[in-house]
């Protein structure tokens, strides 16, 4: 099954693995709608996929503003049909030790992570329950199973989004043919880190992708697009992607 025709929208588009999601989807024939806050380079994407003989749409949005979210999906339909697939890929990583209370990173993540997520889900749903079609794609991680030292509230938003994923799967697969699917990548080489802040866990991080071989954003967006291609019947509800010498 290919993509020709169908209209994805992809959040956290501007780098890493959105930017990545939007170039493999595009190249098979999908309307990408991309979404973030840097313009700029939302713009360089839209030229790259066009310039590829694809079509995509610049949209400009934060994922934590409902009325920015609404316009996303009104943005989508009117220019290339009602959502086939929504990519919830935005999201931060600012880890930080519990104990040194970087509390307004800690709001920032459930923000994004997780209420990004869910006001993405609003918007779609409507139109995907009608229609008794759609593909969601929700990006959790490999901290969404394993918790480390500094990493309680990502963690904590990326449980969350497991959590979430699989209620709406038994929710919306057998009843409206809506496909649920929870994307967990390990260590990829993405620009996550450099929201990190807290210099007592970035000293104690030191080294610790040292002996790690990180997979390429490429490698999740292969990953995303290996499930939405799948047969109709043929419903992938987890997949957990990381490097062979990650542990």
């Amino acid at each position: 099954m290919n993509l020709s025709g169908k209209t994805a929208i992809i959040t956290g588009a501007s780098s890493g693995i959105g930017e990545a999601t939007a170039k493999k989807l595009a190249a098979d024939g999908a309307y990408v709608v991309l979404a973030a806050r840097r313009t700029e380079r939302l713009e360089e994407l839209k030229s790259d996929i066009e310039k590829a003989g694809g079509k995509a749409l610049v949209v400009e949005t934060d994922v934590t503003d409902r009325d920015a979210v609404k316009n996303l999906v009104k943005q989508a339909k009117s220019n290339f049909g009602p959502v086939d697939i929504l990519v919830n890929n935005a999201g931060l990583m600012p880890l930080s030790y519990m104990k040194n209370l970087h509390v307004d990173e800690w709001m920032t993540m459930v923000d994004v992570n997780l209420k990004g997520v869910l006001l993405c889900l609003a918007e779609v749903l409507p139109d995907m329950t009608e229609r008794k079609s759609g593909h969601i794609i929700n990006i959790s991680s490999v901290a969404g199973r394993e918790v480390m030292a500094g990493s309680a509230v990502y963690s904590a938003t990326k449980f969350a989004v497991r959590a979430l994923s699989d209620g709406l799967r038994q929710e919306l697969a057998p009843k409206h043919n809506i496909r649920v699917t929870c994307i967990e990548p390990g260590a990829v080489e993405t620009e996550l880190t450099e929201t990190i802040t807290d210099k007592e866990l970035m000293e104690d991080l030191k080294g610790f992708f040292d002996n790690i071989e990180m997979l390429d954003s490429e490698d999740i967006a292969n990953a995303i697009h290996y499930t939405i291609t799948q047969p109709d019947g043929v419903h992938i509800n987890e997949l957990q992607v990381r490097p062979t010498t990650q542990g």
